[in-house]
C-alpha cells in the first residue's frame, strides 16, 4: 500500500511585499502557538523553515522561549536550521552559500540544539549545478526543494541523486506540486473529506506516478501558516477518507528511507520552469543590489577577514563576533525574494539600509586594524602601508590614495609611481586647535588628495611600508595623449568609426563591444519583451580621449543616447530620455585583462540594457564559471508551443558567478564581471545583461510568462504594487573586464588565476594629519599603550604564501577553535589539485564546521578543501 509521509511546516519569507518587521510581528503569535502545541502534544512535530535568523528574531522578543526551543529540538519535535537564512542559490558566491550553512549550524548548536542537517530550500528560484558539493562541505547529504525540476528532461523521478560538477552527490527529494501539497488550513480541516478527495489524494498519486515508489513525501504548510492543531486526531480523520496510508513524519525520517532506495542520477542545475516558475531573468532585476552583494562578498572575503588574520599575527586584538554580525547582515540580503529583487519599494529601502550598515561595519573594522598596525609601526604621514590580503606572491600594480601638502612627491624608483588623479583642497582660515596653552585659532593649510598607482612586489598575506618624499621633481602623472588606440603586451584596442577592435597576437576581435537596449514589459520577477518592440543597437558616439603613463594606457568615451522615455513611447515614438554615459577602458602592462567601467545616468523607464560581446568564435556552448567550478551550457530548442510544457518561457538565459566566455580549441574570449550575473549566447555573441528596470512588483499575461501575476498582485484581495525604485533612475556603474586566451593558456586553471589576480583588492593606509575623516574612525582611534614584550614588527612582513593553481575561497579566524586560522581552497578546474605541501606547514584537513576529517590533501575537480592551523 502507498504510504504518504506527512510533514507539517511553515514557510517563512523574511520579507516580500511585507517587511522583516512585519514578519517579526507575525512570528510573535505564530511561533508561540507552535511551542505551545508541541509541548501539549508530544507526538506532534513541526519544521520551522530551515533558517535560524527567524528564531533569533523571535527569541530577541521572547528570551524565555530559548529553553523551550532547545528542549523541543532535542526531543526531535521542532526542526530548525541548517541555514541562517533561506538563501538564493544562483547569485551568491560559493563561500556565501557555505558560510550561511556554517554560521547557521554553529548558531543552532550553541543556542538551540542540533539543527536539521538537510539542504532544505523549499521556495528558492532555481539551484546552481554545484550546490551538492557545497552541502558536502558541512557533511549534509540530503536536499529538498520545490522548483526547477523536469522529470522528462532530467531524472524521470521526484526522488533522485543529484551530482555536483565533480561527482559528489546528495539524495534529492522534490515537491513538484509545491511545499503546500498537503496544506491543511482551517477550511480544509472543516471539509476534510473534500480536501482528501480533491487535493491530498491527487497530490499523493502525482508523487507516486512521478516518483516510482510507494513511499512518498507530502509537505503540509504555506507562507506564515500556523501549526496544525491536534495532528494525531486530524490525520486519523484523514485516513478515514484517503485511499492511502498517511502518517505523521519528518523530513529526516523520509530522507533516511530514501537512502535505501534505488534512484536515478542527475548532474546539472535545477532551473526548468515546468511545474512552477523559476523566474529565469530575475538575476538582472534591481541590478544595483546584485552589484552591491558582489562587492560586499569581495570586501569580506578578500579584504576584511585576511586583515583580521594579519591583525592576529601582529598582536592586534579584534573580535570575530563583529564579522559574524556582518555575515549575518549579508545573509539577510541574500534570500530569494530579497536578492532577486521581487519586493516592494518599502522593503527595498530596508535592503539599502542593510547594505549601508554592512559596508560601514566592514570599513570600520578595516580602519581599526590598519590604524593600530600603523601605530605599532610608528609610521609618519609620509609612509603608506600597502597590504597583500591574498596568500599568494604579488607582482603588479596597486592603487593607493594619499593626502599630501603638495603634488610634488616622489616614491622609490622600484614603485614606478604614476599619479592617476588629484584634487586640491583649499586652506581654511581660523580653525580651532587645542594646545597645552588652551584653544588657539590658526589658518589650516590646503592639501591634495592624490590617487597613485604603484608597482608592488611582495610575498603572500602581509604588508609593505612604502615611504614617499616631498620633491621638486614629482612622479609621473597620467596625462592626455593623442590617438584612439591603447596597447599593452597582450592587447591592442582601437576605436574607429564607432567601433572597438581588439587585437591579440593570435586573433582580431572586430566590433568587440556593443551595447543594446530593449523595452521591458516585465516586472520585478522577470524580463519580458514588449509586443511590437525590438532590441536596438545603441551607437558608440561622443568624445574620445586617450591618457597614458608608464605601464598604463586609458581611453574614455563620453556621449549620450536618446531612448524612449516609457513603454508607450517605444511604440509611438513620442517622448525621449537623454542617457548620458561614459565608457572607460584601460590596459596595464602587468595584466592580460582589458579593464572597463561603464557609467550610465539612466533616465528611461522599463528597459533592459545589455552588452553584446562579439567573439568571432564558433562553438555550441558557453563556458561559465559558477560557484566552485566551470560549467558548459548549450542552448536548448524552444518549441513554439513551449507553454504546453512550461509555466514560463524556458529562455536560454543563464547565470554565471564571476566570468563567462566562448571558446573553441584554439581561442577564447571571456567576460569578467562584478555583480553582473546573466548571460545569453547567440551565434558568436555573448550578451551580458547590465540592468532590467521595471515599475511593477507583479504583472499578468506577459509574453514570456502568461497567466497570473507573480507576487500575488492579481490574487483576490491583493492590489497592484508600483515599484518606482526598481526603475534604477540616476547613476549606475558597471565594472567589467575582457580577457582573451589561446593555445596553452586556454584552460580553466589559467582563467581561474587571472580571475583571482584581477579581483585582487588594493588595500592601503596612511596616517593622517590634514584630514582625520578620510577614514571615519581615525578621529576616535587614540594612541594606546601596547603590552611590553610583543614581537617586533618589520616594515615588510609576510605570514603565508601558497602556490598558485587553486583559489582561496576564504582565509579567516576559526569560529570554534581558539587561536587558529581557517584556509579554504577551491579547485575550479576539472583536474585534481595536490596541496600536500601545506601539511608540512602545519595545516590539518577539517570540514566546514571545523571538525577534523580524513587527512587527504587532494582537492577533487570542482571541489573544496578546508584546512586549519594554529596561529
Amino acid at each position: 500500500m502507498v504510504k504518504a509521509y506527512f510533514v507539517n511546516h511553515t514557510h517563512w519569507d523574511r520579507e516580500w511585499y511585507f517587511t522583516s518587521q512585519d514578519a517579526q510581528v507575525l512570528s510573535d503569535q505564530l511561533f508561540t502557538e507552535v511551542l505551545d502545541e508541541l509541548e501539549n502534544h508530544p507526538e506532534a512535530n513541526f519544521t520551522l523553515d530551515g533558517q535560524m535568523s527567524i528564531i533569533d528574531e523571535y527569541v530577541e522578543i521572547h528570551p524565555e522561549g530559548k529553553k523551550r526551543i532547545h528542549r523541543l529540538v532535542e526531543r526531535k519535535q521542532l526542526f530548525i536550521g541548517p541555514w541562517y537564512t533561506q538563501t538564493d542559490a544562483m547569485v551568491p558566491s560559493a563561500e556565501s552559500l557555505l558560510r550561511n550553512l556554517i554560521i547557521g549550524i554553529i548558531d543552532a548548536k550553541e543556542n538551540y540544539g542540533n539543527p536539521m542537517m538537510l539542504g532544505y530550500l523549499p521556495d528558492t528560484f532555481g539551484f546552481n549545478a554545484n550546490l551538492p558539493m557545497i552541502l558536502h562541505q558541512v557533511d549534509i547529504h540530503d536536499f529538498l526543494s520545490w522548483r526547477g525540476t523536469n522529470f522528462q528532461r532530467q531524472t524521470n523521478s521526484v526522488y533522485f541523486k543529484w551530482k555536483a560538477l565533480g561527482g559528489k552527490a546528495v539524495f534529492a527529494a522534490n515537491f513538484p506540486l509545491g511545499y503546500y501539497t498537503g496544506q491543511i488550513d482551517l477550511v480544509s480541516k472543516q471539509n476534510l473529506q473534500k480536501f482528501v478527495k480533491e487535493r491530498l489524494d491527487k497530490g499523493i498519486e502525482f508523487e507516486v506516478a512521478n516518483g516510482h515508489h510507494d513511499e512518498v513525501l507530502i509537505p503540509s504548510g504555506i507562507d506564515q501558516m500556523n501549526i496544525i492543531h491536534n495532528i494525531s486526531a486530524t490525520l486519523k480523520e484523514v485516513n478515514k477518507y484517503s485511499r492511502y496510508e498517511v502518517i505523521n513524519s519528518t523530513y529526516p525520517k523520509f530522507m533516511a528511507k530514501l537512502h535505501s532506495k534505488k534512484l536515478p542520477t542527475y548532474q546539472g542545475e535545477l532551473r526548468y520552469p515546468t511545474y512552477s516558475r523559476v523566474h529565469r531573468t530575475i538575476t538582472s532585476v534591481r541590478s544595483r543590489n546584485k552589484r552591491q552583494n558582489f562587492n560586499l562578498e569581495q570586501v569580506i572575503t578578500r579584504r576584511l577577514e585576511p586583515l583580521m588574520v594579519i591583525a592576529r599575527y601582529a598582536n592586534i586584538p579584534i573580535s570575530n563576533g563583529i564579522v559574524i554580525k556582518l555575515w549575518k547582515l549579508l545573509f539577510e540580503l541574500q534570500p530569494h525574494d530579497t536578492l532577486g529583487g521581487s519586493v516592494t519599494d518599502n522593503v527595498a529601502i530596508d535592503i539599502d539600509h542593510r547594505f549601508k550598515q554592512a559596508f560601514e561595519i566592514a570599513a570600520g573594522v578595516e580602519n581599526y586594524i590598519k590604524k593600530r598596525l600603523a601605530q605599532r609601526l610608528s609610521l609618519t604621514d609620509h609612509d603608506v602601508i600597502v597590504f597583500n590580503t591574498d596568500p599568494y606572491n604579488f607582482d603588479g600594480r596597486k592603487t593607493i590614495e594619499i593626502i599630501s601638502s603638495s603634488k610634488k612627491i616622489k616614491f622609490p624608483n622600484q614603485n614606478q609611481a604614476v599619479i592617476l588623479a588629484s584634487e586640491k583642497i583649499l586652506s581654511r582660515p581660523n580653525i580651532m586647535q587645542l594646545t597645552p596653552n588652551g584653544y588657539e585659532f590658526k589658518d589650516e593649510p590646503g592639501y591634495y588628495k592624490i590617487k597613485v598607482s604603484l608597482k608592488i612586489k611582495m610575498q603572500g598575506l602581509g604588508y609593505q611600508v612604502v615611504h614617499f618624499e616631498d620633491c621638486e621633481t614629482p612622479c609621473e602623472e597620467l596625462r592626455q595623449d593623442v590617438g584612439t588606440k591603447i596597447t599593452n603586451q597582450d592587447i591592442d584596442l582601437s576605436f574607429l568609426d564607432g567601433k572597438f577592435t581588439m587585437k591579440t597576437a593570435n586573433k582580431i576581435f572586430p566590433d568587440v563591444i556593443r551595447i543594446y537596449d530593449q523595452g521591458n514589459d516585465g516586472d520585478t520577477y522577470d524580463f519580458s519583451p514588449l509586443k511590437g518592440d525590438q532590441e536596438i543597437h545603441l551607437p558608440w558616439n561622443g568624445n574620445v580621449k586617450k591618457y597614458s603613463a608608464s605601464g598604463i594606457e586609458r581611453m574614455t568615451l563620453t556621449g549620450t543616447w536618446e531612448l524612449p522615455r516609457t513603454l508607450k513611447d517605444r511604440l509611438k515614438e513620442k517622448q525621449t530620455a537623454e542617457i548620458k554615459y561614459k565608457l572607460i577602458l584601460e590596459l596595464r602592462k602587468d595584466s592580460p585583462v582589458l579593464g572597463a567601467k561603464l557609467e550610465i545616468d539612466n533616465q528611461a523607464l522599463s528597459h533592459r540594457l545589455r552588452l553584446k560581446i562579439k567573439t568571432g568564435i564558433t562553438t555550441n556552448f558557453a563556458h561559465a564559471q559558477i560557484q566552485g567550478g566551470f560549467s558548459k551550457t548549450i542552448n536548448e530548442r524552444i518549441a513554439d508551443n513551449w507553454n504546453d510544457e512550461f509555466v514560463e518561457k524556458p529562455v536560454n538565459i543563464y547565470v554565471f558567478d564571476r566570468c563567462v566566455g566562448l571558446c573553441d580549441k584554439i581561442n577564447g574570449l571571456y567576460f569578467f564581471g562584478t555583480g553582473q550575473k546573466e548571460y545569453e549566447k547567440v551565434a558568436d555573441f555573448l550578451l551580458i545583461t547590465l540592468m532590467a528596470t521595471t515599475g511593477q512588483l507583479g504583472k499578468s499575461d506577459l509574453l514570456w510568462r502568461p497567466g497570473r501575476a507573480s507576487g500575488d498582485t492579481t490574487s483576490v484581495g491583493h492590489v497592484m504594487m508600483p515599484t518606482p525604485l526598481a526603475q534604477e533612475l540616476g547613476q549606475n556603474e558597471f565594472v567589467f573586464g575582457l580577457c582573451a586566451y589561446n593555445g596553452s593558456k586556454l584552460n580553466e586553471k589559467q582563467i581561474a588565476q587571472d580571475l583571482t589576480k584581477w579581483y585582487t583588492p588594493s588595500v592601503s593606509y596612511q596616517m593622517q594629519t590634514h584630514n582625520l575623516f578620510v577614514n571615519r574612525l581615525d578621529n576616535k582611534l587614540w594612541d594606546i599603550e601596547y603590552p611590553t614584550g610583543l614581537h617586533e614588527l618589520k616594515k615588510e612582513q609576510s605570514w603565508l604564501t601558497i602556490e598558485p593553481g587553486v583559489e582561496v575561497s576564504a582565509l579567516y579566524l576559526a569560529y570554534t577553535v581558539e587561536n587558529s586560522l581557517i584556509l579554504r581552497l577551491s579547485n575550479l578546474t576539472n583536474e585534481t589539485q595536490d596541496v600536500s605541501y601545506l601539511e608540512k606547514l602545519g595545516y590539518k584537513v577539517i570540514n566546514g564546521l571545523e571538525e577534523i576529517g580524513k587527512q587527504s590533501f587532494q582537492i577533487a575537480p570542482y571541489d573544496m578543501i578546508t584546512l586549519i592551523k594554529q596561529i
